[in-house]
């Protein structure tokens, strides 16, 4: 399926409301649209299913549609939390620099102790760096899956950090508060020997927002 086409059974969908999801969701959220096309974050291919997040007015959370991309049709419609998954190192002796130098791998933020947060008139306590190679919305699975992929390209580095440092993998989930129930991620096998590979621990922040369905 192309953009346009995928657009096309998005838009249909939101304006004929074949399922009931539809009509849940707007009657309490907007979806996003730009010179009335729906605006869209992200499109994750997988064989024949997409899936296509679309961001929310003043939310975090996305609106996602899931297409059969053979039979081009909707076969499911939820809204999806805004996940952020990365490696984080800190240190209140380390400076950001000295933190670079254990690793080969791209830097997506970093900040030294002392300077000035971006909010606010406070200063930072400690150094840092960032490793986050996608920020795009998609699955929890993946999202982990990718990062640690990128990590394994300098296991030796991620390693010296962790053991120099405070190293981990920072999980920040923000759910749409739709009926109470947010559900949670599904850590797998391969995934828990990949983190003990890399000898690192998890750390979870659950966020809830949005108003809740009227029935």
């Amino acid at each position: 399926m192309t953009v346009p086409q995928i657009i096309e059974v998005i838009q249909s969908e939101l304006k004929n409301k074949a399922w009931g999801i539809t009509e849940q969701i707007l009657e309490i959220h907007n979806p996003i649209f730009v010179d009335n096309k729906i605006q869209i974050e992200n499109i994750v291919k997988n064989e024949n299913e997409i899936s296509v997040f679309i961001p929310i007015e003043n939310e975090k959370f996305y609106l996602t549609f899931y297409i059969n991309s053979e039979k081009m049709e909707i076969i499911g419609i939820s809204t999806e939390p805004n996940i952020s998954i990365y490696f984080k190192a800190t240190s209140e002796e380390l400076s950001e620099t000295e933190l670079q130098n254990f690793t080969k791998l791209e830097i997506t933020k970093s900040w030294n102790k002392g300077e000035l947060r971006k909010l606010g008139n406070t200063s930072h306590s400690f150094s840092c760096i960032i490793i986050e190679p996608n920020k795009k919305p998609n699955n929890f699975e993946s999202k982990i899956a990718e990062l640690i992929e990128e990590l394994e390209k300098d296991k030796s580095g991620i390693q010296k950090l962790s053991e120099n440092a405070n190293g981990y993998i920072q999980v920040i989930m923000e759910f749409h508060n739709g009926n109470g129930m947010i559900g949670g991620p599904n850590l797998s096998e391969e995934i828990i020997k990949s983190l003990n590979g890399l000898k690192l621990s998890l750390d979870f922040d659950f966020y809830v927002s949005g108003n809740p369905y009227k029935s």
